[in-house]
């Protein structure tokens, strides 16, 4: 009787020994789970909030400061089509900024027709040297050169000072900016057609020098207009 009692006893003890492991070992792994789960999503968020902040420019609703603008590391011992391509592209683009800037700005129908002209034209060479880049310098680094002929002179545009300009203050402001730009943008096209490899460079730098020669002729008619 008293080992029948005692068998008894052992197995409660057993059962419930086991089933106290049990709850213990479900809530430490729910304890772990848990933890893992908010610490993982703590730091993801952390690095997530970081990155995207260093990503976004400081100020990203005011225009970009083009006159601060520095050459890539290496930039003059990558080859010269390389340079002419990111340099350009650079250039371009500071143009296509200054061109948005119009619209709401100007009431003369002129300019606004002038600067759409300016981002069709510039925003189709842009995704052409971009091809060129990928078809002939797959892989490389940005090459743009601010001491390529031209360059850094052409982008000492105040942008905030046509971000602030309205109307004859805007329209004149800004052909006095664009003049030089386009200016700038030719000297890099004139010394392209010599040193450039790629025919299809050659091409393109007489067709900038063509078309903003012109744009840079009317220009300086609208200036001595608008300056009265």
């Amino acid at each position: 009787m008293k080992t029948i009692i005692l068998t008894v006893v052992l197995s409660i003890a057993a059962i419930a020994f086991a089933a106290c492991g049990q709850s213990a070992t479900n809530n430490n792994s729910a304890m772990n789970h848990g933890g893992m789960n908010h610490n993982s999503m703590n730091s993801n968020s952390m690095n997530m909030n970081g990155m995207n902040h260093n990503s976004m420019p400081m100020n990203s609703n005011m225009p970009m400061n083009h006159s601060g603008m520095k050459s890539d590391a290496n930039a003059k011992s990558a080859p010269y089509d390389l340079q002419f391509i990111d340099t350009m592209i650079a250039h371009h683009e500071g143009a296509v900024e200054m061109a948005k800037m119009v619209d709401g700005k100007t009431q003369r129908t002129e300019l606004k027709a002038f600067a759409q002209k300016i981002i069709a034209d510039q925003n189709k060479e842009i995704g052409q040297m971009k091809e060129w880049r990928e078809k002939w310098f797959k892989g490389a680094p940005r090459a743009m050169n601010m001491e390529m002929p031209g360059m850094a002179d052409s982008m000492k545009m105040d942008m905030s000072k046509l971000s602030n300009a309205k109307d004859k203050e805007f329209d004149l402001a800004f052909i006095e900016m664009m003049i030089p730009h386009h200016a700038g943008a030719t000297t890099m096209a004139k010394e392209a057609q010599t040193k450039a490899e790629h025919t299809e460079i050659k091409t393109l730098a007489g067709n900038i020098i063509k078309e903003q020669e012109a744009e840079i002729k009317q220009m300086n008619v609208w200036k001595s207009e608008w300056s009265k």
